[in-house]
């Protein structure tokens, strides 16, 4: 007997209520993200540093090439494989601001500069020689950029006699160009005082720039200076050491990046949500709305809910799996079963990484539905 095919309803469409939308599902208020999209080009434009944003951020095509149509010059990796829907879309410029070491991660960057100006980055020789043979092999041409570290103790080299090393060695590959420095600080970008992230962002381009006098008592010029993070794209438009940055997460603003001070020329706007129905009401004081673990991320801390919660009547207090624990104070819980929620998450690039598209609304319709091309790729 044949059984008939079951098919699941789609989850958003362009015109749709956005009260009708099945939920979870992950919003773009689209009035505040385009304000902060064109916001951050304003000021990269203004100073004239070159903006490559980060597509770890929001993993989406539509929205890289939303950037690049802004003033980006390219977009910014963090894993090869999630570099691979944006060179297929034909977004021109990919840096990969990480480091990746193995013949098959060569093999995969070598694959990727086929498709794009690729340009990679470096700490170890080793790394060097490997991806040099494998685009000689392939017959491209990649931009290496060696990272130093500017203090955050992670990855990038950490003397000036390492970095010259790394230098000599892109230069003996015939398929490598030197392409330049980075210098990032991911630390830094999570400091609450303005001021105090404003100091700190100096520290670090002052080590920056220490790297670069070196490069230059050798009498290489440093064509790219690349590194800064929405936390203190201001300071480094400002700084006169980098030539281009490259922030993320102030499309979004989540929850972690909201709760900082914002004193200067950047005011980025909440603009991503995670949109939820209270599910459960069965106890007094407490509600249970649809997103838990698979659904929101919380290494950043828990979601808040938007607007409501600005008086503490109703407070995420846990996540799990499928489930999201709401405190209720001032109300009775049992009205609010099927209510509808929009949750700000505390980090917008695991969070982003749950789901398959965005849902982009604007005022009380769905105008258009994103997807999320790069969710998963993390090789």
């Amino acid at each position: 007997m044949h059984e008939a095919s079951v098919f699941r309803p789609p989850h958003a469409a362009a015109g749709q209520l956005l009260s009708a939308l099945p939920t979870p599902a992950l919003l773009i208020e689209l009035d505040a993200f385009e304000a902060n999209l064109a916001r951050m080009a304003e000021l990269a434009e203004r100073a004239g540093v070159a903006l490559r944003p980060h597509a770890k951020a929001h993993k989406s095509v539509a929205i890289a090439q939303r950037q690049v149509d802004a003033g980006a010059v390219g977009i910014c990796c963090q894993k090869l494989s999630e570099a691979y829907p944006f060179a297929a879309a034909g977004i021109g410029s990919i840096h990969l601001s990480n480091e990746f070491v193995g013949a098959d991660k060569a093999a995969m960057a070598a694959e990727l500069a086929r498709h794009a100006r690729l340009s990679i980055c470096v700490d170890d020789v080793r790394q060097v020689s490997q991806v040099g043979a494998a685009a000689a092999r392939a017959g491209v041409r990649i931009a290496v950029l060696p990272e130093v570290d500017v203090g955050q103790g992670r990855c990038g080299v950490a003397n000036d006699d390492a970095l010259l090393a790394l230098v000599d060695a892109i230069d003996a590959e015939a398929a490598l160009d030197f392409g330049g420095v980075q210098g990032y600080h991911g630390g830094i970008q999570h400091i609450e005082a303005w001021a105090q992230r404003r100091e700190a962002a100096q520290r670090a381009a002052e080590a920056t720039a220490g790297y670069l006098r070196a490069l230059e008592r050798r009498g290489l010029r440093c064509p790219v200076v690349t590194g800064g993070g929405t936390g203190t794209a201001e300071f480094d438009l400002e700084s006169g050491v980098y030539t281009e940055i490259q922030p993320g997460s102030y499309l979004f603003l989540d929850g972690h990046y909201g709760s900082l001070e914002w004193e200067g020329a950047l005011r980025p706007l909440h603009s991503l949500f995670v949109a939820s129905t209270v599910m459960s009401a069965a106890r007094a004081g407490v509600a249970v709305c649809d997103v838990g673990l698979k659904s929101v991320a919380v290494d950043s801390g828990l979601p808040h809910v938007w607007p409501r919660d600005a008086d503490g009547a109703l407070e995420y207090v846990a996540a799990n799996d499928e489930h999201g624990v709401l405190s209720v104070t001032g109300a009775d819980s049992r009205d609010l079963l099927g209510e509808r929620l929009w949750l700000v998450p505390g980090h917008c690039d695991p969070t982003a990484n749950l789901h398959d598209a965005y849902a982009c609304v604007r005022g009380e319709r769905v105008e258009a539905v994103w997807a999320i091309e790069a969710r998963g790729l993390s090789r």
